[in-house]
């Protein structure tokens, strides 16, 4: 498996983390398995656009998923889509699955969750590759906002 963009984010370099190579997985508890951690720690990077030409990334634990009222409220907008995935590719650079700010195309901003755990893994660009970070470096690398703009699964 070879490097990515993400692994060469200069932000990167003002933190510690883990790179993790592991085979294929399937599913979120497979991932979760793989890096040893759980699946809450397992975060999926979402991009969402606001209106043309303007994207975020919202940084999502495993076991949840995005409130889209909690995240229209926080950003004041009343509409929002997710991106197909060939038109997430052309704007980040990564297939969906394998998507981070890190290395992507675009410094986008990041809305981190605020139920985020103390360790998290994050994706590294490539399918069975991730990062494992102190959710606190990662915020501070990213620059992100910290908001309640999730709900549990199911």
């Amino acid at each position: 498996m070879s490097d990515t963009p993400a692994l060469h984010d200069p932000r990167l370099e003002t933190i510690a983390h883990e790179v993790v190579r592991h085979g294929p997985v399937d599913s979120l508890e497979a991932a979760a398995s793989a890096r040893g951690l759980t699946p809450r720690q397992v975060l999926k990077t979402i991009v969402v656009r606001r209106s043309e030409d303007d994207y975020l990334f919202v940084l999502v634990p495993g076991d949840r998923t995005i409130s889209w009222p909690k995240l229209r409220r926080h950003l004041d907008v009343n509409r929002m889509s997710m991106p197909d995935p060939a038109e997430a590719k052309a704007v980040t650079g990564y297939e969906r699955g394998t998507i981070t700010p890190f290395g992507s195309l675009h410094d986008w901003p990041v809305i981190a969750d605020s139920t985020l755990s103390e360790t998290v893994s994050i994706g590294g660009g490539a399918r069975g590759m991730s990062l494992t970070i102190r959710s606190d470096d990662l915020i501070v690398a990213l620059g992100a906002t910290v908001a309640d703009v999730t709900e549990a699964q199911g």
